[in-house]
């Protein structure tokens, strides 16, 4: 039982599917399905069961879960100890993102960091993503957390994840029959979506000006959770990152996939001025590496590939 066994079994039971548990981990899927099952093996029971569309956290992996975050929590506490006796970093980190963003969690990223410098001053603000670029360029932010691939060209920028866009409904629509839907028919629909300084609504205004549908945009929200309870309201429909249509407060909507090789891609950033000072590199430090593998396809995102291939071979 090892560090890294620990790490994929919280990732494992907080996404509940071995393709995002592996993208989370930054590890091959086939790695971190070998590494549960030694886990497993070595403990002697089953710590996840698998279907072809989820993976669920037995009673022994429950009663593992806690100890395996506590193990996590004291190696990173221990790291940020002996950070703190070697370096010291002192002045103001100005800090924005957008809201929700899926490919990085803000708030523990800074508590992380806050553990390792305490003597840096952290102003932190949430903004729409085209905002808080402007604030870069500005020279306002030291670093921001965005959802955009626009107006990038005068800052420095490293990717953290990317996410499809599907059609979030509420139960009762006349689409929410099926599991994918045509451009052609969202024509005509009332549409729930963000302000415009927000990244995905410029992403959707010209996905679907690209594929000739007019929308209209009924209701404009600054928040994740009043979009999803707006849909429930059946007050619209939304195009979101799929990341959203998974939190707990979209259960009961219905998600639909949009043409393959259609859907825009929701891609989330570091992004820096041409001067990041010391604080904002030493923030950039903390975060996991991205990951360069191939990008699951939507197509297959519902289905755990891991027990798909086991399928396939028996």
């Amino acid at each position: 039982m090892d560090l890294r066994q620990m790490e994929y079994v919280v990732a494992l039971a907080e996404e509940q599917q071995f393709t995002r548990a592996a993208a989370v981990c930054h590890v091959s899927q086939s790695g971190l399905s070998a590494a549960i099952r030694s886990l497993e093996d070595e403990l002697g029971t089953a710590l996840f069961s698998r279907t072809t569309r989820r993976v669920d956290t037995t009673d022994a992996g429950l009663a593992l879960l806690p100890f395996a975050r506590a193990t996590l929590a004291q190696a990173a506490a221990g790291r940020d100890a002996v950070v703190r006796a070697t370096h010291s970093l002192s002045g103001r980190l100005h800090v924005g993102a957008e809201q929700c963003l899926g490919a990085v969690d803000v708030p523990p990223l800074l508590e992380r960091f806050h553990r390792r410098f305490p003597l840096v001053d952290i102003h932190f603000t949430q903004a729409g993503s085209h905002d808080l670029v402007s604030q870069i360029r500005a020279g306002e932010l030291d670093i921001a957390f965005v959802a955009t691939t626009e107006h990038l060209a005068t800052v420095h920028s490293t990717e953290l994840g990317r996410r499809p866009v599907v059609l979030l409904v509420p139960p009762e629509h006349p689409l929410a029959a099926g599991a994918s839907v045509e451009w052609a028919a969202l024509h005509d629909e009332e549409f729930i979506d963000f302000r415009e300084s927000w990244g995905v609504r410029s992403l959707n205004d010209t996905a679907c000006a690209e594929h000739g549908i007019a929308r209209r945009v009924r209701c404009t929200v600054d928040d994740i959770h009043t979009l999803l309870d707006l849909i429930h309201r059946g007050l619209g429909i939304a195009l979101v990152p799929e990341h959203v249509a998974e939190k707990p407060q979209a259960a009961g909507l219905v998600t639909l996939r949009l043409p393959r090789g259609s859907a825009p891609w929701w891609v989330v950033s570091a992004v820096t001025g041409t001067h990041a000072d010391a604080a904002a590199a030493s923030l950039v430090d903390l975060l996991e590496p991205p990951s360069h593998g191939p990008q699951p396809d939507p197509a297959l995102a519902g289905a755990d590939r891991d027990v798909a291939d086991t399928l396939q071979r028996a």
